[in-house]
């Protein structure tokens, strides 16, 4: 199957004036990361996926607002450590646009707000409800809880922390299961990630127009899957996975 694609991938709409503002970002920052997030879906939507692959979800795509949001609020200057998940879950960043975005703790603690449109094809087992969405994101709310209780506001924790997916596509089997790039036939998996790594190096340290998005000194993988995909690109970065 083709990936589809609900809008052109150029300027997306801004969150209406009744939501969250988020604080200005310097465009040598923010807005570069999301011009390279906006580069690796026009990459992506070139990709075809077939059995065991029956529906894709981008939510950087149809969760836009609430995804910039994150991005413009949070990604205000280079980072030390980066938090690597590997793709989103049907209930977290599926929903929300946000990395283990956990509908409660993406919007009661890091306080992100914005519209989410329905994907493109939408499965039924696995409808897209975004901040409305009743169901909860164990990794997520395991993830942000543990940050929670330990910085208090979500700024110490960004300070010099940020958390992204290496991959920003959701894949659903027939059945509505969730599937993840490791399940992916070898030859797709292949494709997916090389050019999964590759926005990844653009991001890291002295590629993103003359600097990194992040000048992190510690990659830490989300989970084994994670943190092998982070030492492949990154050599020198072995740290622990969480």
């Amino acid at each position: 199957m083709t990936l589809s694609q609900t809008s052109p991938l150029g300027p997306f709409p801004e969150p209406a004036g009744a939501l969250l503002e988020p604080r200005s970002c310097p465009r040598s920052l923010a807005e570069d990361f999301l011009d390279e997030e906006r580069r690796l879906n026009t990459e992506l939507d070139q990709l075809q996926f077939s059995e065991p692959v029956s529906i894709v979800y981008n939510p950087v795509d149809y969760a836009w607002e609430p995804h910039r949001s994150y991005v413009t609020r949070f990604c205000q200057g280079p980072k030390k450590v980066l938090f690597l998940g590997m793709n989103p879950g049907p209930f977290g960043m599926g929903q929300t646009g946000v990395p283990f975005g956990e509908v409660n703790a993406v919007r009661d603690w890091l306080g992100i707000a914005g519209s989410v449109r329905p994907p493109p094809q939408e499965h039924p087992k696995r409808p897209v409800l975004g901040l409305e969405c009743p169901q909860s994101e164990v990794s997520g709310a395991r993830f942000w809880g543990f940050f929670q209780k330990l910085c208090g506001q979500p700024e110490v924790f960004f300070r010099h922390c940020f958390v992204h997916n290496l991959c920003p596509l959701l894949f659903l089997a027939p059945g509505g299961r969730n599937l993840t790039p490791a399940d992916l036939p070898a030859k797709q998996r292949e494709q997916l990630l090389n050019i999964c790594d590759s926005a990844l190096c653009r991001q890291g340290p002295g590629q993103s127009m003359g600097h990194g998005c992040w000048e992190h000194e510690l990659l830490m993988g989300a989970g084994g899957w994670s943190t092998g995909r982070a030492s492949s690109v990154d050599p020198k970065q072995e740290g622990p996975k969480i």
